[in-house]
């Protein structure tokens, strides 16, 4: 048995820290905005569960919470994920007593998953896509470095008789997925930004640019070093921790009794990055940037600085920086082969000695190869296409799955 549905109405399900479409940080955030943006001109309605400061033109929103959520992500397990629990709870109730949904979208890392995978026992609810934003399926790199085992997460999920079918943000991050998942798993989509919003410059200025929350595996200290070492100016935009501002983080760098002190990444920041902005005026944090601003130093930059020290499952950074005509300079690790073809919209390094070499070669590349990539590949016109295909394979998988397990 197989059912047809044209005009699909949408529940999706963003996670609770931050407003869509998101100030500053947020990439999950950013994601969702283009997507809903791009599923609104294929005439999907859609119905978006996030907090009260969202607003998107043109679509609904439920919210439990009033406010972002943010300030309470780094804490304690027992603290942040009621948040998400919550959240998650009230979004399926409300999914359930309205019963017309075509299907649920569902962005929460771990929790949506497991909740939505009990939740499409129940028939009357609709069918689920999970999409996959990370962090990756645990590898021995991640458990040298002392990161628990997600494997028995994904193990338990995989046994479970349920409707959630699981889509990647890259090929590189489902690759290592268990052969378990395999039969939930539908093909890749790519995340994907609204190109016209992106100002595109093809003249760029003397100095390169990082853009992204500060920590160990985004590598900032790498372009840093580099930085100084070949007397470039470097312009570092990112949060440290949930601290978005230059003053607040002086404020707490300057105090040894600092709760941040607790966190990785405030830690990753005082010991890797802030030497470098004493030693040389040309390194400079900038805090958590967003609007004209964040578009104007994009656009100016000479490159994007992406100096990853982990598999990347995607990096929207990448694809916005592009967008603007602005080449990425990244290791190759993670997603980076998917979205940058070396030497046409950026370069691929395979160390920190060529990652040196291609920062002195970013004027080989031309700015139009760069912003044609993205409007090829990764606009949401495409994403959105691809995930009503993937809503439409899920709606009738699910109705074959309804059928088998009546029989």
């Amino acid at each position: 048995m197989e059912t047809t549905v044209s005009h699909l109405r949408i529940a999706m399900i963003a996670p609770p820290w931050l407003k869509v479409p998101p100030t500053g940080y947020g990439g999950i955030e950013a994601v969702l905005d283009g997507l809903i943006t791009g599923l609104k001109r294929q005439d999907v309605t859609v119905e978006l569960f996030s907090i009260g400061p969202t607003r998107i033109s043109g679509v609904t929103v439920h919210s439990l919470y009033k406010a972002e959520q943010y300030q309470h992500i780094y804490k304690p397990m027992y603290e942040a994920m009621p948040i998400a629990a919550a959240h998650l709870q009230y979004a399926l109730n409300a999914i359930k007593k309205d019963g017309h949904f075509d299907i649920i979208h569902d962005h929460n890392g771990f929790m949506g998953p497991q909740v939505l995978a009990w939740a499409t026992s129940d028939p009357v609810m609709p069918p689920v896509i999970h999409t996959l934003h990370g962090p990756p399926f645990t590898n021995r790199d991640m458990l040298k470095g002392g990161l628990p085992d997600n494997g028995p997460f994904w193990q338990q999920f995989a046994a479970m008789d349920s409707r959630v079918y699981l889509v990647g943000i890259s090929n590189a991050l489902m690759r290592p997925a268990l052969p378990a998942l395999r039969r939930r798993i539908l093909p890749t989509v790519y995340n994907a930004v609204d190109v016209c919003n992106f100002q595109f410059l093809d003249k760029k200025k003397g100095y390169f640019f990082t853009l992204a929350r500060f920590s160990r595996d985004k590598g900032q200290h790498i372009a840093a070093k580099l930085c100084v070492k070949l007397g470039y100016e470097l312009q570092m935009a990112g949060s440290v921790a949930d601290i978005t501002s230059p003053k607040q983080l002086s404020l707490e760098l300057a105090n040894p009794l600092s709760p941040y002190r607790q966190v990785p990444d405030f830690r990753y920041y005082s010991d890797e990055i802030l030497p470098y902005t004493i030693k040389s005026k040309r390194i400079k944090h900038l805090g958590d940037i967003s609007g004209a601003r964040k578009q104007r130093l994009m656009s100016n930059a000479k490159a994007l600085l992406f100096p990853i020290a982990w598999d990347e499952p995607f990096g929207m950074a990448v694809i916005e920086a592009m967008a603007c005509g602005t080449p990425v300079v990244a290791m190759n690790r993670g997603a980076m082969p998917e979205i940058i073809q070396h030497g046409v919209n950026g370069f691929l390094a395979n160390s920190e000695q060529e990652f040196a070499e291609y920062m002195q070669r970013v004027d080989e590349i031309d700015p139009y190869e760069c912003r044609r990539s993205v409007e090829t590949h990764f606009s949401a016109d495409v994403m959105a296409k691809q995930y009503v295909e993937r809503y439409h394979e899920a709606i009738r998988r699910s109705a074959t799955h309804k059928v088998t397990n009546l029989t």
